[in-house]
Parts: C-alpha cells; sequence; structure tokens
C-alpha cells in the first residue's frame, strides 16, 4: 500500500470487530480520514451503524450509495449530508467525516456487496476524483495530466476506445473554431505518430502524403488526417501502450502541446489515441462514446468529460449529445466516375454508388484483394478514409494505376441536440 491518509470502504459482511482492528493498524500507519458503509447487513446490526464510534472506533459514513459517499467525504459534506452517522470520535483513533485530504481509497468490502464491475466502478470515480484506489492485489494512480503554458484555451477529445470519431470530433471543432475567428492547432497523440513531435500545416495533400509514405512515414496518421480534413495546422506525437485508466505507457506529447502552445492562437486541442487520454490538462474536455463499454474502470473517461457525444445507446453521466457520423467526399467526384470506396467500417456515403466498396482498409490482406477488384472494374476514382493503409496501399495502387483518389470524410452531426452550438460553448466557457 501507499502512504497518506485514505477512505476505507467497509460493508456488512464482516464482524465489526474484525474491520475495527484492520481500521485502527490502517490509520496507525497512514491516517484514516474517512470511512464509508457500502452496504450487506448479515453481520452488522442496526445498533452498529448506529452508533458507528463504539463499534468501529471512528464515524462511519451510510445511508448513501458508496460512489455518493466518496463524494460526500471529498467535498466536505461529511455525515451532515447521510443519515445514520455518529458525530463524535473517542479513544483517539476517530477520523472526521470529511476527507478532503485523503489521497487514496482502501476498498475493505467484498462480494456480494461489491461485485467486479461496482468496485471498478469505484475505482474509476476515485480515481476522477483524484485519489489512488487500493484493494488486495490492487493498486491503480491516477493518470497525471502536465501543464502547458498556452494564452488560450485547452480543450481535449477522448474516446472510449480505437475508431470511436475523435478525429471527426476534432477536425469539426477546429473547423468551427477557425469560422470563429480562432487559429486553433490540433495536437494528436498516435500508435504510428513521429518520434519527434511534427507540424502539418494546413493544406497538405495526396502528393505530400505519398512523398511521406515513399519514405518510410505513417502517411495516414490522425494529424496528416487533421491537417488535410479540417484544414487547420496539426502536430502529431506518439504513444506507446496504455493503461486501463488510458494513460499512454510512453508518449511525447506534452513536447507537442508545448510546440502547438507557440503556433495557436486561441485555442490548442488535444486528441487522445484509442482509449489514452492525452497525458496534458485541459480547461475542457469532450467524450466521444463508441460500442466500447462505459462500465467499470471505463467509466473513467466519461467521468472526465465536460460533454459526452454517443454513437450508441450507452447513457453516460453528464450532459450528452447523441451524434451520428455522415461519411461524405471532402470534395466533389465527377458525374461520370467509377469509384471504389475505401472504408474501416463506414457502409454508405450519401451520394455516391460506388461500383467497389471493401470496408477492409484495416485489413491489408484481404484489401489487396479489393483493389484486384476495383481494378478489374475500371474504377477510376479511389474514394478513402484517411485511416490504417489508405496512403501506403489505396493512393500507392491508385497512383500506379492512374486513378483519382479522393478522401472521405466522416461528418459529426447531433441527433437531439445542436452540436455545434454546445462545442462552441464549451469553448467559449473554458
Amino acid at each position: 500500500m501507499g502512504e497518506g491518509p485514505v477512505i476505507a470502504l467497509i460493508d456488512g459482511e464482516h464482524h465489526p470487530p474484525a474491520i475495527r482492528d484492520t481500521l485502527d493498524r490502517l490509520h496507525a500507519a497512514r491516517g484514516v480520514a474517512g470511512v464509508v458503509f457500502c452496504g450487506g447487513e448479515e453481520k452488522v446490526s442496526a445498533g452498529a451503524l448506529k452508533d458507528p464510534v463504539a463499534h468501529y472506533g471512528r464515524e462511519v459514513l451510510t445511508g448513501l450509495a458508496p460512489e455518493d459517499g466518496l463524494r460526500e467525504l471529498l467535498s466536505g459534506g461529511g455525515a451532515s449530508g447521510a443519515t445514520a452517522a455518529s458525530t463524535a470520535a473517542s479513544g483517539g483513533t476517530a477520523a472526521s467525516t470529511t476527507a478532503p485530504g485523503a489521497v487514496a481509497v482502501v476498498d475493505l468490502a467484498d462480494e456480494p456487496v461489491l461485485d467486479p464491475i461496482a468496485r471498478l466502478r469505484l475505482a474509476a470515480l476515485a480515481l476522477h476524483l483524484g485519489l489512488s484506489y487500493e484493494a488486495p492485489g490492487m493498486r491503480l494512480s491516477p493518470p497525471p495530466y502536465a501543464s502547458v503554458p498556452f494564452n488560450g484555451r485547452t480543450l481535449a477529445v477522448i474516446g472510449t476506445g480505437k475508431r470511436s470519431g475523435k478525429t471527426a470530433v476534432a477536425g469539426h471543432w477546429a473547423e468551427l473554431l477557425r469560422a470563429g475567428g480562432a487559429d486553433p492547432v490540433i495536437v494528436c497523440m498516435g500508435r504510428g505518430g513521429p518520434a519527434e513531435p511534427q507540424v502539418a500545416r494546413a493544406g497538405i495533400g495526396i502528393r505530400e502524403l505519398l512523398a511521406l509514405s515513399d519514405g518510410g512515414a505513417h502517411a495516414a496518421s490522425d494529424y496528416l488526417e487533421g491537417a488535410v480534413m479540417a484544414g487547420v495546422t496539426t502536430v502529431g506525437c506518439r504513444r506507446v501502450g496504455g493503461g486501463p485508466a488510458g494513460e499512454p505507457g510512453e508518449s511525447n506529447m506534452v513536447e507537442a502541446a508545448a510546440l502547438a502552445a507557440g503556433i495557436a492562437s486561441g485555442a490548442i486541442i488535444l486528441e487522445g489515441s484509442g482509449a489514452c487520454i492525452p497525458p496534458v490538462a485541459a480547461d475542457r474536455t469532450v467524450c466521444v462514446v463508441g460500442s466500447q463499454s462505459i462500465d467499470g474502470l471505463d467509466r473513467y473517461r466519461v467521468l472526465r468529460a465536460d460533454l459526452c457525444l454517443t454513437l450508441s445507446r450507452a447513457e453516460p453521466p453528464g450532459p450528452t449529445i447523441r451524434i451520428e457520423l455522415r461519411p461524405e467526399p471532402a470534395e466533389p467526384i465527377p458525374q461520370d466516375a467509377r469509384v471504389a470506396a475505401f472504408t474501416t467500417r463506414a457502409e454508405h456515403c450519401e451520394g455516391v454508388e460506388p461500383v467497389v466498396s471493401s470496408r477492409n482498409l484495416s485489413r491489408r490482406a484481404a484489401l489487396s484483394e479489393d483493389l484486384d477488384l476495383a481494378v478489374a472494374e475500371g474504377c477510376d476514382v479511389y474514394l478513402t478514409e484517411l485511416k490504417a493503409a489508405a496512403i501506403d496501399i489505396v493512393a500507392a495502387r491508385a497512383r500506379a494505376e492512374g486513378a483519382r483518389v479522393i478522401f472521405l470524410r466522416n461528418r459529426p452531426v447531433g441527433i437531439d441536440a445542436d452540436l455545434d452550438a454546445a462545442l462552441w460553448g464549451l469553448y467559449t466557457d473554458a
């Protein structure tokens, strides 16, 4: 276990004297700043909960759901906001029912009161509140967020997983800000990003991307997509690995954000990678909720968000807008073109009837077969998302066959609310 005062989670499946002995040892070693009763009554009487000091040696917060109890202790509400909590301590071992100085949550409860998902949900909340979470055999620490000086607003777009729509939302937000008079820069962290932060200026196109690919770079990295699609300057960086709460194993995003701060005017947009969260402090955060879970420890990502944009039927806590991603060509397609469309998963692009349609952009073996079919069908326009193998396979084959490449963008559209107004409001209120 770590150091510093803790909030302990207990249940009624344990006999109070057993819990009291453990709490006393924990208090002597680290300090017990608060105790939350999580439920269960097999081994605890109603009298013990009415007089917790006599039975547990300290005040115990009861009558609230465990998550609400944690929030109550850290808010300073203490016993006044709950029921059956004692107001006095005894014997020098008692702890207050306000715990603003706590640095960790120590879970002394067990199933059936807290099942594995419930415990991970509590862990997610603890991390969100800036506390470590400790249970037998497990210790989770809140991801660190570096402060990067910048005169404008620092915004973040994170997601629940890979291909959830982060790049589309970040690019759309950047376009809104640019139209509103800001000069935003997007900072993109990716598994194929550059070893040193790289600037991509607005206006680059297929020629520059092919040159990068020919030189051995990953030319479909998200930062390049932002520069091409959103028409704003971007900075690309790298990350390796990802912890269960979204912390990258290694990343040069802090350096990339510092580089962006010297270029941008008005706003920096930090774009996460997969389920990894940018390790830089942000003024406002948007979380794009895809098909992945938002329960258990995954809940941490949506708890961080000031606004969730959901593509599924998920119901995150806090402000939420349901959205859809509408695929559309980034430029007009000639009327008589024979189109081959290449995507990672999009099934339909409004206004386009492709001769060949492939969803294998991230599956290279199958993609090669689809490209052979496009050649056999005489396709002269390759419509592709700027992801995965879009440049080194699709665009390279188009060059060899004399076909034209047109990029396919995914535009986020609000279904039950005005998405643009919400994004603009987050920027102005930051």
